[in-house]
């Protein structure tokens, strides 16, 4: 990652519009923000290039894709070495079901946020990955029944 000075309001503008409009002309974007095209084209390059704006992806609705149950797995291992941590670590990189992974303070140690086809396709994964990997300790899981809000950009200060 580049060194990158402090993000100034025009930099929190583009990196917001960005957010919501992904496949915005770079000409729109630039209007947007009051910049030429050359500028806002420099100014995006060099969020990019400092690893400010990480890359670029499509928002795929799951279940136009067939995949219409998500849920919430949280997870415990049974020991908290390097060792144990890294290998649970390697395990869920491997797993396709698993779209984010978090490690947590409390009581469990890891969330998982698992979307697949139906239950049954869960219960496979469930039983042939996760719980056969070493240093589970337990797992809970909860189901999503609608989707509330999902992931809309970062809340970005305004400048």
């Amino acid at each position: 990652m580049a060194e990158i000075a402090p993000l100034d309001r025009t930099d929190l503008r583009l990196l917001a519009l960005l957010q919501r409009e992904g496949r915005a002309a770079n000409t729109d974007i630039a209007a947007q923000v009051n910049l030429s095209p050359s500028a806002c084209l420099r100014r995006i390059q060099r969020l990019e290039a400092a690893g400010v704006i990480a890359g670029y992806s499509a928002r795929v609705e799951p279940k136009a894709v067939g995949l219409g149950l998500q849920a919430f797995v949280r997870v415990q291992l049974e020991k908290h070495g390097q060792t144990s941590i890294d290998h649970f670590g390697d395990s869920v990189q491997a797993w396709d079901e698993v779209v984010a992974c978090y490690a947590l303070t409390g009581d469990m140690d890891y969330l998982l946020h698992v979307v697949v086809q139906d239950l049954e396709h869960f219960s496979q994964f469930l039983l042939d990955k996760l719980l056969n990997a070493s240093g589970v300790a337990d797992v809970n899981s909860s189901f999503v029944l609608r989707a509330v809000k999902t992931f809309g950009g970062l809340p970005l200060p305004k400048g």
